[in-house]
């Protein structure tokens, strides 16, 4: 099966949609759609797992907590994101695409 992430993407998002492309063990791909969508003011993500991120389509903020300012993201543009590295998404474009990776840290 062939799959084109930018292809069908859905229109006026309420929420961003989180597809899941992947699952094997404990790893997972998604496709993430957001329109403007942003973490909440004073909420940041804190997550168990390791989150590699790439842009797509559409451009994004990245703030984390230890640095002082946003990372401005366009197409092509890839971040590793450690385990419990506290972040959130600053600002969304209209039909930003991410790909988006998960997995645990070693045991």
């Amino acid at each position: 099966m062939t799959v084109n992430l930018l292809h069908a993407l859905p229109q006026a998002l309420p929420d961003e949609v989180y597809t899941e492309l992947v699952r094997s063990g404990e790893v997972r791909i998604e496709r993430i759609v957001s329109n403007g969508q942003i973490t909440p003011q004073g909420q940041w993500y804190d997550q168990a797992e390791y989150e590699w991120v790439l842009l797509l389509a559409g451009a994004a903020g990245l703030r984390f907590e230890d640095e002082a300012d946003d990372r401005s993201l366009v197409p092509g543009d890839c971040v590793l994101i450690a385990p419990h590295r506290r972040h959130r998404v600053t600002y969304t474009g209209e039909q930003t695409v991410w790909l988006a990776v998960w997995w645990p840290p070693a045991r």
